[in-house]
Formats: C-alpha cells, structure tokens, sequence
C-alpha cells in the first residue's frame, strides 16, 4: 500500500494547485497591479467566497435543513411558500429581520452585540485558507491548518460572551456547557489532524490536498485515491466524531438543549442578532465539512467534475451527516458528554497520533 511520506508531499506541495490564489487572480483579471492590486483582489475574494457561503448557508438553514429533517422523520416540510417550499427563506428572512431587537434588563451591552457577529465571523474567517478548486483559496499559508482550527476555535469566544452577557440563567449555563464541550472536543480534533500532518509532513492546505493525489491502489481498472480517509479510517471516524461535537449537532448539543436550558446561550437574542447566531451555526458546520474534506477526503479533488463542485458536493455531504445524526440519535446528558469526550476521545485520539507515527516511522 503506498502511504504518502513526508519528503513526497513536500516535493508535492503545488502539485495539481493554482501558481497563484484567488486575490492574484482577480488582479491579473482587472489589470491591476502592485499593492493596491493585492489588496482589491484579497477584498473582492474574500466578498465573493463569503456571499458563496452566506447563500449555502441561507438554503441549508430555513429550507434544507427542514427538508431532510422531515425526510428522515416521514413528515411534510415547507411546500406552500414559493416552488418546492423555497420562498421560505425570503420568508423567514423578512420575519426574523422586522422583528423587535429587543435588549434585556441588565445586559452587558459591548458583550451582548459583539458576540453574535463574532459567530458568523469566526466561520467565515476559517474559508480563507481552504482550498475550494483550481485557483479558488483567498490564502496558503505554510501554517493553514494551525489557522484554520484557530479561526474556527474564536467562535466559543463568541458562546462564552453570549452567555454571560445576557443576564439569563439559562444562557450562561449554555455558554459554560459551550467551553466544556469544546475544550473537550477540541483537543481530539486537533490531535486527529496531527495524525495527518505526520503523513504530510506539511501544514499547508495545499500540501496536504497534494499528498492525497496519488493512487492508493488499481482495481480492475478504478483508481482509487490516495484519501487519507481511506490510509486511516479510523482517523476519519474520530475526526468526524469530534467535529460533530465542534458544531454542537446531536448528541452534542448541549449548548442549547431546549428540554433543558430553553435555548442555552442564545436564549435571549432575536430579531438581526438570532440570524448572525443562526447563519453562525450553519457556517460553522460547512466550515467542518471543509476541514474534513481537506484532511481526509483529498480537498477539491474528483473525476470529471469541476473541482469546486466537488468541494460543494464534500460540505453538503457533511451537513447531510449532521442532519441526520440530528434526527437519528438522542441527546446525551452533559455529563456522558464530558466523559466520552475526556475519557474516550482523548485516549484514542492520542493512541491513533502514536500508532500513526509508530507507521510513518517504520516507513519512513
């Protein structure tokens, strides 16, 4: 079996990546050029990629994630608003918006309307590094990885503050629960994407999208890809597990268990700021499906089609996944949560790091 070690994937890093990011693209398409050119291309990427995901995630919150909820359940979804139900998002984006913003008594204002900007932000942050296509990524850093988990880990920041700032019981007990599961959770995901960077030898996103480009193996013909879901599965399943839990999806949504604590830390938020909450979540699940379609499921890659689409295809198979662990299994109590995390997802995630080193080690 050919495993991808590190001199390959060093040697590889640009292999079948663009010689220039999105932003340079954009400039050499304008005519412009020098420091100003960077700088308008960097901004209109980055416009364009999060209008990409701010319309992904307006379809998969009011309408899809109703659609393949009631699927899953065998019940009727939204379909008396527009073809096939989709109006609704104009709907519910025209009720959540002409609502009263209301404040509660007490709260701490600069927290309060900081936090549900800084959900969306922090998601929409982490897309600047991922590599969506041929010459479709704002930025490629050598330490990608490192920054994409990083952006990705300020939105607790926002949970926290959420919580805290909004003088309610129940919302600080939902964004303390928040920092629980994610330390919890945090550390297994992390350590499940070292395991792949031992492989790598690299933390660039392009890097680790190049070393999944070779052949696994021929079978009768069919390349199969040398996806690091397929060299480490159990890898795959962990880092999966513990994404899950990173984006508050059943049984891991005890963040805002509504049998529990209402709605956890975004109890008392409404109107314009329930939406970025809301937007901030769904962001944040696609934002996973990215990491993990880059880690383990060779990033943009796929026969025939376009590489872009095959990224979309890879985030919307995460979020199918979500959904339907959501429909599919039950919440568990906060204190099973802390222990399979702490006492379950460490100790294998720590001996799947040490396995996989004990193997790139040996071929080596």
């Amino acid at each position: 079996m050919p495993v991808p070690l590190q001199a390959n994937a060093t040697a590889n890093a640009t292999a079948g990546q663009p010689s220039a990011p999105l932003a340079d693209t954009i400039a050499g398409a304008l005519g412009v050029g020098g420091l100003g050119g960077d700088v308008l291309g960097a901004l209109l990427g980055a416009f364009l990629i999060a209008n990409v995901m701010l319309v992904m995630t307006a379809v998969a919150g009011p309408w899809a994630k109703r659609k393949i909820t009631a699927a899953f359940t065998d019940r009727i979804a939204v379909n008396r608003v527009g073809p096939f139900g989709l109006l609704i998002i104009v709907a519910d984006a025209v009720r959540l918006l002409s609502k009263e913003l209301i404040i509660p008594d007490g709260a701490d204002r600069p927290a309060f309307d900081i936090a549900p900007i800084l959900i969306p932000f922090s998601a929409l942050l982490g897309f600047a590094v991922i590599p969506m296509g041929n010459g479709i990524h704002l930025a490629d850093p050598e330490t990608g990885l490192v920054f994409a988990f990083a952006a990705a880990s300020i939105a607790s920041l926002g949970l926290v503050m959420a919580g805290y700032a909004s003088n309610n019981k129940y919302s600080l007990l939902g964004g303390l629960r928040s920092i629980a599961q994610n330390l919890a959770y945090e550390i297994p995901l992390v350590l499940t994407g070292a395991s792949v960077i031992l492989f790598t030898g690299t933390l660039q996103m392009s890097g680790i999208v190049a070393a999944q480009t070779e052949t696994l193996i021929n079978i009768g013909g069919i390349r199969i890809p040398q996806w690091f879901a397929f060299v480490n599965p159990f890898a795959f399943v962990l880092f999966m597990l513990a994404n899950l839990a990173e984006v508050g999806r059943n049984p891991f949504d005890i963040p805002e268990a509504p049998t529990e604590i209402v709605a956890g830390y975004q109890t008392e938020y409404g109107s314009v700021y329930f939406v970025l909450i809301y937007l901030g979540e769904f962001i944040h699940i696609f934002l996973g499906g990215a990491i993990a379609a880059t880690l383990f499921l060779g990033g943009p890659a796929g026969p025939i089609l376009p590489g872009f689409v095959w990224f979309v295809i890879k985030i919307w198979a995460f979020f199918l996944f979500t959904q339907w662990a959501r429909s599919a299994i039950p919440r568990v109590r906060i204190d099973q949560l802390i222990e399979i995390g702490w006492k379950g997802m460490l100790v294998l995630s720590f001996a799947n790091l040490v396995l996989t080193a004990v193997i790139v080690g040996v071929l080596a």
